[in-house]
This record gives structure tokens, sequence and C-alpha cells, in this order.
């Protein structure tokens, strides 16, 4: 058994806990995007350095998700939430005492860190205390309303305290919501941790972090250096060095840090797709929106976040109802809902124009919203789904890990594409809309392969593999 209660559970409760760490970490992500152009004026930073306030810490948290989740399998689960908890918030105290544009950045990487053992490890004990899989879909489609909840906050509130007290008040609202999570984790969330302790994948990990760095390196500086360049070439040859080498080297460990059988369940595998795609589609949005709205239309801060409340309001309807969904119906329907709505809204943004009517904007922000919001149940649904329990928090940490790979990759392509001279930037941005439309077919098809009846024999018989391996 490998939850071990120390006093009572109240399932609600604990995922309230959990909720507001996802809540502390999503809502910092959408504070700093509408911040960003005032720290552009405060550290008179280029494209790239804004790029890199947001790709450090998205860039270390895909790094180390995966690490957290196998330590908290180990060593406990509460006890690695709790660590990532007083990490978090200490490191959000530093951002805000920034005295230069590096700093900023390798405070956030410090952040990173400690939001690294937080929403993989909340998910492994929300799915430790949601057995019953109707039950824990709909925890999971309440888990998703946060984002979208956090994303109507987090604008408004870095809007609001961005003009009146200044950007580095931005980092001030995680000191209240850590210590309260602090505090209430302590005392109610139970300790559980996997029967069997898993080793320690440095190779892997190196790997995996060499891999993220030199591609998020060599997309984000390209413009710069030139993408024909002997050292961005060298990037990608690196970073595809490294995917080699570690699937090599994963499938000769007893215990990797990547399980690799994951992949061989369709639906485990595609969501791990439609999470990059997705994710990296949302992040680049967030990036070029608010330098669109702020930097182009000549909105204050404020303004850009209640021009951002149409997408949260229907990431908040749409997340639990896709949670709903799935306990009915399955994901093939929230799905292909999110991949038609990505699609529309993103053929929409693919005529922006500095002179684009707000109305305009507001529908293509509602109707990316409903996609948004659609797909998250399905991805955290399908990661956990159909995996030993045992096993949860290296699966979920795959999964966010895939998350805030596409984040990264979506931040460092779509300011790469808009730092092309020679067009204003709105024009800049139609390539990026253009990926967008892609990405959304892309989940539309991999929604249909995953669903299919030749999907759930194959997330049948990596289970059945997994816990027969599991038991040698």
């Amino acid at each position: 058994m490998s939850t071990t209660v120390q006093r009572p559970v109240h399932p609600g409760l604990v995922l309230a806990i959990c909720c507001t760490s996802l809540l502390m970490v999503s809502m910092d992500a959408t504070i700093v995007n509408v911040a960003l152009p005032s720290i552009r004026h405060d550290f008179a930073a280029d494209t790239s350095g804004l790029q890199w306030v947001i790709d450090a810490y998205t860039l270390v948290v895909a790094s180390l998700l995966m690490l957290s989740g196998s330590i908290a399998d180990r060593v406990g689960r509460r006890r690695t939430f709790q660590t990532g908890l007083v990490l978090f918030t200490l490191a959000s105290v530093l951002c805000s005492l920034a005295p230069s544009l590096n700093a900023l950045i390798a405070f956030r990487a410090l952040q990173a860190i400690g939001a690294s053992m937080l929403n993989p490890v909340a998910m492994s004990i929300i799915t430790n205390t949601f057995v019953e899989p109707k039950a824990r879909a709909r925890a999971i489609g309440m888990w998703g309303a946060v984002v979208g909840i956090s994303m109507a906050l987090g604008p408004l509130v870095g809007g609001g305290l961005t003009q009146t007290v200044g950007w580095r008040a931005i980092f001030w609202i995680n000191l209240p919501l850590g210590a309260a999570a602090i505090f209430l984790a302590q005392r109610f969330v139970p300790e559980s941790r996997a029967p069997r302790a898993r080793r320690p994948d440095p190779v892997a990990q190196l790997l995996v972090l060499g891999t993220l760095a030199s591609v998020t390196y060599a997309v984000i500086e390209g413009p710069h250096h030139g993408f024909h360049s002997p050292l961005i070439i060298g990037l990608f040859a690196a970073a595809g060095a490294a995917v080699v080498a570690l699937v090599a080297y994963e499938r000769t460990r007893a215990e990797p840090l990547i399980d690799m059988r994951f992949f061989r369940s369709a639906p485990f595998a595609s969501a791990t797709v439609i999470a990059v795609c997705m994710f990296g589609t949302f992040s680049g949005f967030l990036f070029l929106n608010a330098l669109y709205l702020q930097e182009v239309r000549g909105l204050s801060a404020f303004t850009t976040g209640l021009y951002t409340l149409p997408l949260a309001v229907m990431t908040i309807i749409c997340s639990p109802l896709s949670g709903r969904l799935i306990g009915k119906v399955g994901a093939r329907t929230p799905l292909a809902i999110a991949g038609i709505a990505i699609t529309i809204s993103a053929a929409m943004l693919s005529q922006l124009e500095p002179e684009t009517s707000l109305g305009w904007l507001i529908c293509s922000y509602l109707i990316f919203g409903i996609g948004f919001g659609m797909v998250n149940a399905p991805i955290t649904n399908a990661a956990v789904s159909g995996m030993p329990r045992a096993q949860a928090g290296v699966a979920a940490a795959i999964a966010s890990t895939s998350r805030q790979v596409g984040a990264s990759l979506g931040v460092a392509i779509g300011g790469a594409i808009a730092s092309v001279r020679g067009r204003g930037f709105a024009e800049a941005t139609h390539p990026f809309w253009w990926l967008a439309i892609g990405s959304g077919i892309a989940v539309i098809g991999l929604g249909l392969l995953a669903t299919s009846p030749w999907g759930e024999r194959t997330k049948l018989a990596t289970a059945t593999l997994i816990e027969a391996g599991d038991a040698t």
C-alpha cells in the first residue's frame, strides 16, 4: 500500500490545499507576462532578455519535474511538497529585490526549483487521495479550473500592482499564499510514498537539462547569432545527440528517471505531445499578447489584464466541464473541442494588425479559452489513468514536464519569430499563429488516435507490463 495515513483524510480539503499551490505557481506566470514591458523599461532589456525572464523559470522547472516526482515517491510527497512551497516563497522575495535583469533571471531559476516540487507532487497527492476514476476526473477538472482562476487573477492583480506600486510587487502575492499552504499542508495533507524507493539517476538528469538548455538557448539567441552560425547549429546537434543518448541510457536502467515503458501507451504518449503543442501555443500567446497590447496598442498593464479576462473565464468554465465529460463519455470529445477551438482562434489571430478591432481580439480570446480549458483534464487524466499508483509521481511529473517543455519552447519560438526585423510587431507574429493552427490540428488527430480501440489496448498492455516488471 503506497499511502500511509497519519490522520483522517478530508479529500476536499486536500484538493483545496494542492490547488492553492497551483494557483500560486500559475498566477506567477501570468503576472510576470503582464509586467514584461515595465521590466523592459527599468532594465533596458531587449526581447531576448524578456524571453529569459520567462524561460529561465520554465526551463528549470521542465528539467527538474521528473526528478522531483521520483524524489517525492521515495522520501515522501508531503515533505517534498512543503519544501517546494518554502523555496518558491523565499525565491519570490528575492525576485522582488532583484537589482538587475541578470539577477532577476537567476532568482526566477531559483524560484523554479521550488515550483518543480509543487504541481506534479500535488497531482500525485490528489491521485492517491481520489482513487475512484470518476471522482478523480472531477478533481482533475477542478484542478484545471484553478488554472483559469489564476489566469483571471494574475493579469488583473499584476496589472494593478505594476501600475500602482511597480513590477516588483507582483512577487509579493506569493507570500500569503505560500505561508498558508505550508501551514495547511503540515496539518491536513497525509504523507505518502511509493512502496519501493527509486534510485537517483544523475546521468539522465544531466542529459535532460542539457537537451532543454541547448534547444532553448539556440532558439532564443538564434536571431542574434544567426541560425546558420556554428554556435546555433552546434547547440541543435548537441540537443539531438543528448536525446539519443538519453533514450539509449534509460533503456539500460532498472529504475530510470524517465520510464520509457510509459510511452508504449498511446494515450500517455499522445498526451505528452498534446501538452507540448498546447502549452507552447498558450505560453507564446501570453508572451506576444502582453507585448502587443501594451507596446503596439498602447494599453496599460491593468487594461491588458482586463482583455485577457474572457480567455480566463472560458478556461474556468470549460475545465470542470472537461473533467465531467471525461467521466461520462471519455477524452475524445473534450480533445476534439480543444483542437477545433485552438485552430479557429489561431486562424483569427493570424490576421493580426496594429488596428485589429478589439472585438475581434476578444472573440479570439474567448475561443482560445474554450480550447485551453478543455485540454488540461484529458492531458492529466491520460498521464495517471491506467498507471500503477506507486508510479503516480513519476507519471504525473512526465506529463507536467511536457507542459513546461511546451511553455519554454512557445516563448522561445514566439520571441524569435517576432524578433525578425523588417516588419511591424503585429505582422511579425503571423508565422507563430500559423504554427498554432498546426498545433490545433495535431491535437485533433492525436486525440482521435489515443481514444481509439487500439489506443485503449496499448494503455492496458502498458499497465500490465509495468506492474509485472515492478513485481519482479
